[in-house]
């Protein structure tokens, strides 16, 4: 009997109405505090996962993982591109020229990067082919000149596919009538849309009528490559580079993206960081609440010593109670968190239709929607962390009560 006595009476004592209420009070905000901030924690890390996800998954899927390049264009690049399909990384490859330009409307003007691709190899780099709201890559036939614009650049252009639109580059082309820049009227044949900013800054047309444009000849602008580990971009660039020999450079995505990628990864840990705070503060009140139950139940305590329970069978007491406390409001925040990070989503989608507003513009972050992806590793060191700190509170008041002497506390009862 004596070795169930702390979980019976330290859950006795969660389950009983206190003549203190104070003390019932700050049990009852510790618990909440500790539910609010697992539940808080689960959430954010929820949704950071989700930004990260969506920047794996949209932009590093419309980004290539790395280009192989040479000052003067890649001429033989059929033959270089099955040379780099050989290595054990490298899952696909396609051609590209890239044209920075600005497209003109009806005195509408917009800057933009505009890819030539080849739509056969396109699908083998780029999830582009499947973010198509409407036309098809297969349109961009050479000579036809057609382009695909970004949704978000469509409509600030104010055209729709069908339409022209005129493409100013930055090269000046020299004439009898003197010096003029280049451009050349494009179709727009369809329309793209990741739910990113590459929507407002992103174009495609076929390879050889940039080729064209761009005064290239045979030549393209270099190699796309997909790899099968994107963290594995910059020493698998390297390496290509030192394979190929001079004359070829490597740019890997953390160029372009990789800084977006460090600033998520550090906000997840710092957010962390600042909620587990959080989770400490309400753990610690438990520190508080004990220490008020040790003083109230000091006589119980001198009672319990005379009949035979040792010290330790004191401080077990308390430390059930205060983890009993730990371990429901921990119980319920894992429950709301995982609620609200599988609902976050259409949570959101809805106040945004209700109140009519949109809280994430595309226009400027990299998407138009709340993102939440909730990993199950995030919930276990959350509830390990909560449950720790939870324990650690236990520790300095129960030790307190195994040190009550009975003899001074029935001295006065």
């Amino acid at each position: 009997m004596l070795d169930r006595l702390p979980l019976l009476i330290g859950l006795r004592y969660v389950r009983a109405k206190r003549r203190n209420h104070f003390i019932s009070f700050i049990s009852l905000t510790s618990m909440l505090g500790l539910m609010l901030g697992v539940a808080v924690l689960i959430l954010v890390l929820s949704v950071m996962n989700g930004f990260d996800h969506e920047l794996r998954t949209r932009i590093l899927g419309m980004v290539p993982h790395t280009k192989i390049e040479s000052p003067s264009g890649l001429v033989e690049w059929e033959a270089l591109a099955e040379q780099l399909m050989q290595r054990e990384r490298v899952i696909g490859a396609a051609p590209y020229v890239e044209q920075q330009g600005m497209f003109s409307v009806s005195g509408r003007n917009e800057g933009a990067m505009v890819n030539g691709i080849h739509p056969e190899w396109e699908d083998r780099v780029s999830i582009i082919g499947s973010h198509m709201r409407q036309g098809s890559l297969d349109d961009l036939q050479p000579g036809e000149w057609n382009v695909v614009l970004g949704s978000l650049l469509a409509r600030h252009l104010g055209v729709g596919v069908g339409d022209r639109v005129t493409l100013l580059v930055p090269e000046a082309s020299i004439t009898p009538a003197g010096v003029f820049p280049r451009l050349k009227r494009f179709t727009v044949s369809g329309i793209f849309s990741v739910g990113a900013d590459l929507d407002a800054n992103l174009a495609y047309a076929n390879i050889e009528d940039m080729q064209t444009l761009a005064r290239l000849g045979d030549a393209v602008g270099g190699l796309r490559l997909e790899l099968d580990d994107l963290f594995a971009a910059g020493a698998e660039t390297r390496a290509i580079v030192n394979q190929l020999g001079m004359g070829y450079r490597g740019i890997d995505w953390t160029y372009s993206h990789g800084n977006l990628f460090q600033a998520i990864q550090m906000e997840k840990r710092m957010i962390a960081l600042l909620l587990t705070v959080i989770i400490a503060v309400a753990a610690f009140n438990i520190v508080s609440t004990l220490v008020m139950v040790v003083t109230d139940k000091h006589a119980d305590i001198a009672i319990l010593r005379t009949i035979g329970a040792t010290p330790r069978s004191i401080m077990g007491i308390f430390v059930v109670q205060g983890l009993a406390i730990g371990i429901i409001g921990i119980a319920i925040g894992v429950g709301l968190g995982i609620l609200l990070a599988l609902t976050v989503s259409d949570l959101i989608g809805w106040v945004e239709s209700t109140l009519g507003i949109q809280f994430l513009d595309a226009g400027v972050y990299f998407i138009s929607d709340l993102p939440s992806r909730l990993h199950w590793d995030d919930v276990r060191n959350i509830i390990g962390a909560a449950f720790g700190l939870t324990f650690l509170s236990t520790l300095y008041p129960a030790w307190r009560a195994s040190r009550v002497q009975p003899a001074e506390v029935l001295r006065y009862e």
